[in-house]
């Protein structure tokens, strides 16, 4: 039952206890960051204090950074942990080598994608903007959020495609199963995402693919979380879309209502809508070509 033919713990088992162990550990790490900021609302505001952790970490973008990089380092560390003492392998053979410029490469694919979809809309009607070009609204979520999803980019591939893919291939599953059983985990945690969507869910399904893709290609992490970083980044705090179902905090006030939900994604995000789908499309194609020309 926990080992296969080889006496290998079975790779489920194995990522099973990592998914568990990294929520613990993020959720434990969490909390103080979480009491911090109610703390201090009790004790300057007191008659307007109404207990609502949400509402009062909503409006603290560095709390928000805090709490949420404490939990995200945690579990990385985690990871790591497991992954030399369970695993019993090098960080570098999760992916994690040395700084490659693929990461650079992945920064401006998943730039340019988000780019090209926002004009897309625009140039459609689809969606309206609440200041101009010239008028960005630069605030503390512009840098707090960068530094965040920074750290969302490293946790979530070093998690399901680091680790789980990895694990995966090491007890003889075939590419196939890989790339579909990370990337199915991939799409079941986002699952309970604020305002989620059926095709919500398929995107990021498919640009978990994607991740997949440019690991197996590049033999690295360093392109896939280069993507993952501007991908959600780009939606949230440059054009203000949400990102997967989240507030965003954008330099740019964007208006969807008016818009096809199809296309716009609505509440959920761009990841909620084809054109999203469309350019998770032409990634695979853009990663086949550049790891092509790299390897001539």
């Amino acid at each position: 039952m926990f080992k296969n033919k080889l006496g290998k713990v079975r790779s489920g088992w194995t990522i099973l206890l990592a998914l568990v162990a990294t929520t613990i550990a993020q959720s434990l790490l969490m909390v103080p960051g979480m009491v911090i900021p109610v703390m201090l609302q009790f004790v300057s505001e007191p008659n307007s204090f109404n207990g609502n952790v949400e509402e009062i970490m909503e409006t603290s973008p560095w709390f928000i950074l805090f709490t949420q990089g404490i939990g995200l380092v945690g579990g990385i560390t985690i990871l790591f942990l497991l992954w030399k003492f369970v695993n019993k392998k090098r960080i570098s053979e999760m992916g994690f080598k040395r700084f490659s410029p693929d990461f650079i490469t992945g920064l401006g694919l998943g730039a340019v994608s988000i780019v090209f979809i926002f004009f897309i809309l625009l140039f459609t009607q689809n969606i309206e903007m609440a200041n101009s070009f010239a008028s960005p609204d630069f605030s503390a979520y512009t840098l707090s959020y960068l530094l965040f999803f920074i750290l969302v980019g490293f946790s979530e591939e070093l998690t399901f495609r680091g680790y789980i893919m990895t694990t995966l291939a090491d007890n003889g599953n075939s590419k196939t199963v890989v790339y579909i059983v990370s990337s199915l985990i991939f799409g079941v945690a986002h699952l309970l995402n604020p305002n989620v969507a059926v095709l919500g869910i398929i995107n990021i399904f498919l640009v978990g693919l994607l991740f997949a893709y440019m690991y197996d290609k590049t033999k690295s992490l360093w392109m896939p979380i280069g993507y993952h970083i501007t991908w959600n980044y780009f939606q949230g705090n440059v054009f203000g879309f949400p990102v997967s179902g989240t507030t965003p905090h954008g330099l740019y006030g964007i208006d969807v209502s008016m818009g096809n939900n199809w296309l716009t994604g609505g509440s959920f995000g761009l990841e909620g809508g084809l054109l999203a789908t469309l350019m998770i499309v032409l990634g695979f194609v853009v990663t086949n070509l550049y790891t092509k020309k790299r390897v001539m």
